[in-house]
């Protein structure tokens, strides 16, 4: 999969690596000439330019790209990275490095495909190494919130459905996706479900149930 991360700081960096160690190929962008540098010391394609700039994202390639992160430090800045990725049908990724009010959210949510806290997750990554990195192995990820991952049978109501289209609500939401006996990696637009898939969901404590239901009927 042709990927897009705009920012190569701390979250973008680790974002590429684990793309690219997962055999994707992985475009960066990023107006510091630093982080430039450092990019391609990595070995990365890099743009040096403003992530921002629709004709520098043209130039990353971004109409050939499957998905686009916008993972900088600045809010505006990834929010106007996921609507130009929107418009040539990419998956978009918008990081936020701060709270914001729910109005303002809700907008940010509207125009990305997800909407991301890394500084969030944080935790997650502690407790992951702690536990010896047993993905399954997760308990509650932040505070009120749990990794799941939910097998898919041939009875379930979301075989055939697309992955991107399937809606949680407020229960949860899905983050990655697998066949049988695959890796779980993140779910192409038209992935569509099928039985045996696995899905990991990050799901709000108490309402797991609701969501399993919701998947498997």
């Amino acid at each position: 999969m042709r990927i897009l991360v705009v920012g190569f700081g701390r979250v973008g960096a680790r974002t590429a690596r684990v793309l690219d160690a997962e055999g994707h190929e992985v475009t960066v962008v990023d107006d510091d000439h630093e982080k430039v540098l450092r990019s391609r010391e990595r070995g990365f394609t890099t743009i040096e330019g403003d992530g921002s700039d629709r004709t520098v994202l043209e130039t990353g390639g971004i109409d050939e790209a499957a998905a686009v992160g916008g993972l900088t430090g600045t809010v505006e800045t990834n929010h106007h990275i996921c609507r130009i990725g929107s418009e040539y049908g990419c998956r978009t990724v918008m990081r936020l490095s701060e709270d914001v009010d729910p109005d303002v959210y809700d907008r940010y949510e509207a125009d990305a495909d997800e909407v991301i806290y890394p500084e969030r997750f944080g935790a997650a990554g502690a407790k992951t190494a702690i536990l010896g990195g047993d993905f399954n192995a997760l308990g509650d990820l932040t505070e009120g919130l749990q990794l799941i991952v939910v097998t898919i049978d041939g009875d379930a109501p979301v075989v055939g459905a697309h992955v991107n289209d399937i809606d949680l609500g407020d229960h949860g939401r899905i983050y990655a996706h697998g066949r049988d006996g695959d890796p779980l990696t993140i779910p192409l637009p038209g992935t569509a479900v099928e039985a045996g898939d696995r899905l990991a969901i990050l799901a709000v404590t108490g309402a797991i149930e609701d969501v399993e239901s919701t998947l498997l009927g």
